[in-house]
């Protein structure tokens, strides 16, 4: 049972996360954060994972703390589920668009974590404004960091074109949620781990 429950305990937050990579898509998201809510939604959904995230955290003080936890729970989920990664694909790419907005997420359960971002010249993620402006795109690179550290990830992120806040950084969850899919699938091809080395 490719699955997983992670509970994550602070003074100043509490995170449990409920992962299920042979899923169907359906996503239950309350931490707190409803823009956080929305992109964790998107990246269960089409990463058609079964995904349900609960988050308390000291959101009066503002939300650097759940922001990271989420992040960190998730990632661990993500390494739980896969145990020791025999059989997977390992590697993930998507391109999604979102109007102006175009993004690439490209991946590797490697067992080293790193993210990289690159915004193509030209392209910009806008300041958030209205309901989003609590929520920037600063917060969104610190969760993707903390989930590629206990997810033991590499993970690019490319942003080709973008403008609107909310649309660039639905094309990159969404592209995250389908690289995904695509490196945690079983590849019956692969006989253990998918490592000339013989681990990851």
């Amino acid at each position: 049972m490719r699955q997983a429950a992670v509970t994550r305990k602070t003074k100043e937050t509490m995170v449990a996360v409920r992962l299920n990579l042979d899923g169907k898509g359906k996503a239950s998201v309350k931490t707190g954060i409803p823009f956080l809510d929305h992109m964790l939604t998107l990246l269960g959904t089409h990463g058609l994972f079964g995904l349900v995230v609960k988050a308390k955290g000291d959101l009066a003080v503002d939300h650097h703390h759940t922001n990271e936890d989420i992040g960190l729970a998730l990632g661990e989920a993500f390494d739980r589920a896969l145990g020791r990664r025999r059989g997977i694909n390992r590697f993930g790419v998507s391109y999604i668009p979102m109007e102006e907005a175009l993004a690439r997420v490209v991946l590797d359960f490697s067992g080293r974590p790193k993210l990289v971002v690159r915004h193509a010249r030209g392209s910009k993620v806008a300041k958030p404004t209205g309901s989003h402006s609590a929520y920037q795109w600063g917060d969104a690179e610190h969760l993707l960091e903390s989930f590629a550290r206990t997810s033991k990830t590499t993970i690019h992120v490319d942003i080709f074109a973008g403008g609107d806040f909310h649309h660039t950084c639905e094309a990159v969850f969404k592209a995250l949620g389908r690289a995904l899919e695509q490196a945690t699938r079983r590849n019956p091809r692969v006989k253990g781990i998918p490592s000339s080395k013989g681990r990851l």
